[in-house]
């Protein structure tokens, strides 16, 4: 999308003929939809302007739920965007620490922003690409306590602020076709900038959950997000937006609600033992934030193998902090036995998960030629430094 793609975009027209469309389904006749457009009069650059966004739309529901339907979006920006779920736990925060001023840097399309104008913050959302800041500024429009400024945030006088919050950009430039950025030292401000504000007053960084660990600020409280077993962002938090005596964090949201496992420092593994009748796996916020020993001994369990993120217990505990899988048999790690006994079984359907283990899950499921009505899970992984097949059923 380019500027005067939005200007029409952001026309009346295109607006309201936006709002009258059905919601965009993946099987719907798209040509069908695009002809009768156009037998209505309306211009073709019109057309694909509004049927784009109705898509995007669609996609953004997963983030925004019913607000997704009067928000416009960039495919770039949405890709980037905050779920509103977790952006409201980001504004409880400065909320919580008494701020009321807070500078969104790299606001994008404006999900955090709107999250803390939504908490009668006052909220300055900064983003350097035109059109995207447009879009922020349509966004936030319900809200009289924001603003957006279309600038380079390394520009920003930040000294009038209470707080900041950053989303450094981690995908390359443009609106659509974007790639992931792995160096952080390519992102957009720089962790050194964002880094040099967060001494200066209380700050949150959003950052990509893979980051090395080792960049991490040996002051910040360091969060790792999952929802719904995805783990979506890392959040470092400085200063009052602190929580004291916390530096790492396991945050897990999903239908059990959220839940959080936190500690003053990576925790120490459990010791390893021998395979009970239950196997964990942990939630990856829990092994992002390398919190499995103390999950381990919550649950009274111990370590399949040293080094593997695996844990095994006689006894079931529900946790939202791992999925539970009952073990039914320990078999060879040799293809034709799998597949002899995945056949006598008449297991048809199976997940193949794998840690420790050079195995490509996809390839491995072709050879064992699956036929039944059956379904497991087949753990592929070393149990005491030994490759070994568990098959299990989930609790």
């Amino acid at each position: 999308m380019d500027s005067t793609e939005l200007v029409e975009l952001l026309s009346s027209e295109s607006l309201n003929l936006l709002d009258s469309l059905p919601r965009w389904n993946a099987t719907d006749d798209v040509l069908a939809s695009v002809s009768a457009l156009r037998k209505a009069g309306h211009s073709p650059t019109l057309v694909a302007a509004v049927l784009s966004q109705s898509k995007l739309r669609a996609r953004a529901e997963a983030k925004f739920g019913p607000f997704a339907s009067r928000m416009l979006f960039t495919e770039a920006g949405l890709e980037q965007a905050t779920r509103l779920q977790v952006a409201a736990l980001h504004a409880g925060r400065f909320q919580a620490a008494g701020l009321t001023s807070i500078a969104d840097l790299g606001s994008g399309i404006g999900g955090d922003a709107m999250a803390i104008a939504a908490l009668d913050l006052a909220v300055t959302a900064v983003e350097l690409d035109e059109v995207t800041a447009a879009i922020a500024a349509y966004n936030l429009a319900p809200f009289e306590n924001a603003t957006v400024l279309n600038a380079d945030v390394t520009a920003v006088d930040t000294s009038n602020f209470d707080g900041l919050y950053l989303d450094p950009a981690r995908r390359t430039a443009g609106h659509s076709n974007t790639s992931r950025i792995t160096d952080p030292a390519d992102y957009s401000p720089t962790l050194g900038f964002a880094f040099g504000l967060a001494a200066t007053k209380p700050t949150g960084i959003k950052l990509g959950p893979g980051i090395d660990r080792d960049l991490i600020p040996a002051d910040a409280e360091a969060q790792w997000v999952s929802v719904d077993r995805e783990v979506v962002e890392l959040g470092l938090w400085f200063g009052a937006v602190a929580r004291p005596g916390i530096r790492r964090s396991a945050l897990v949201i999903g239908a059990h609600g959220t839940a959080e496992l936190s500690a003053q420092a990576d925790s120490e593994d459990a010791e390893t033992g021998t395979l009970g009748e239950y196997l964990y796996e942990p939630d990856g916020a829990v092994i992002r934030a390398r919190l499995i020993g103390d999950l381990a001994r919550r649950l009274d369990a111990r370590m399949l193998s040293t080094g593997i993120a695996y844990l095994t217990a006689d006894t079931l505990i529900e946790t939202p902090f791992a999925s539970a899988f009952r073990v039914t048999d320990v078999l060879a790690y040799d293809e034709r036995t799998l597949r002899r006994e995945l056949a006598r079984r008449g297991i048809g359907s199976l997940e193949i998960k794998k840690r420790g283990v050079d195995v490509d899950p996809a390839a491995l499921r072709r050879k064992l030629q699956l036929k039944g009505r059956a379904s497991a899970t087949l753990f592929v992984t070393r149990v005491a430094g030994r490759h070994s097949a568990l098959l299990a059923e989930r609790v």
